[in-house]
């Protein structure tokens, strides 16, 4: 079958649209689960990983590496789990990391501003004013991670397959179109893009179970195999290979090849 990535913003409807989404096809519906699985793959407390999503960018900076490593921990928990298909993920950041999977269709849910303020102002029970500041903090700080993190804005419509505007569609209504743009063979699973898949997702744990040590390592799998570059010194070449491959290897089960990019 494939994969569905919603991108939303608050009080958009796009979570709502993401479980009927998933009920209808018989999928999984994940969010927030993506966190805890990273919070207990990695040892990391949920809440720091919580934070590093949904607040300023700023917040990883008080770690040494702080992006690289919420980056890699996120990545490999997300990819891990789409490897099994058949889901709607709903989260943030899903479309960042599954950019160039066949399979998967990216759908972007977008709600005029004042819209938004009455359904926050109506759930929240505060004023219009207050759900304003909200809303736009929200958007601002959530467009900056992007920005931050990948130079990406999420409001680029040519990050999405679909962009969806809640106001003379409905719910239904996106709900019937992201149904039948599911169907296409266009996204459907095949050998081939669950092969992309399986070599994302290997070469996000390998880079996740590096990172700690080796934070500006590169890691790429392909047909199975794992590559890892990193700079360093010739006096470093055979020490750092070797520690670098017994890491990665009791990851992928295998030797894993090691490039050594010496510094200028």
């Amino acid at each position: 079958m494939s994969i569905i990535t919603i991108s939303r913003g608050s009080y958009s409807h796009g979570k709502e649209v993401a479980e009927k989404v998933a009920r209808a096809l018989g999928y999984e519906c994940i969010s927030r689960e993506v966190l805890l699985e990273a919070s207990e793959q990695f040892d990391i407390p949920e809440i720091k990983l919580q934070r590093a999503i949904h607040d300023a960018p700023s917040i990883l900076e008080r770690f040494t590496y702080g992006k690289e490593r919420y980056v890699s921990y996120l990545r490999a928990a997300l990819l891990k789990h789409l490897q099994k298909d058949h889901v709607v993920y709903h989260g943030l950041a899903g479309h960042y990391f599954l950019q160039g999977i066949p399979h998967v269709l990216k759908v972007r849910i977008i709600a005029d501003l004042e819209d938004r303020i009455q359904e926050e102002t109506r759930r929240e029970q505060i004023s219009a004013e207050e759900a304003r500041r909200i809303l736009k903090k929200d958007d601002d700080e959530r467009r900056r991670w992007g920005l931050h993190l990948f130079g990406i804005d999420t409001w680029d419509p040519q990050l999405y397959d679909l962009v969806i505007h809640i106001k003379a569609l409905t719910v239904e209504d996106a709900v019937n179109l992201i149904l039948c743009a599911a169907k296409l063979p266009r996204f459907q699973t095949t050998p081939e893009s669950q092969a992309v898949l399986d070599d994302l997702a290997l070469a996000a744990q390998v880079q996740a179970a590096l990172v700690e040590e080796f934070p500006t390592a590169q890691v790429t799998s392909q047909g199975g195999d794992v590559f890892v570059a990193i700079k360093g010194s010739l006096t470093d070449q055979e020490e750092v290979t070797g520690h670098i491959r017994r890491i990665a290897s009791k990851v992928a089960g295998f030797e894993v090849k090691v490039h050594l990019l010496l510094q200028p």
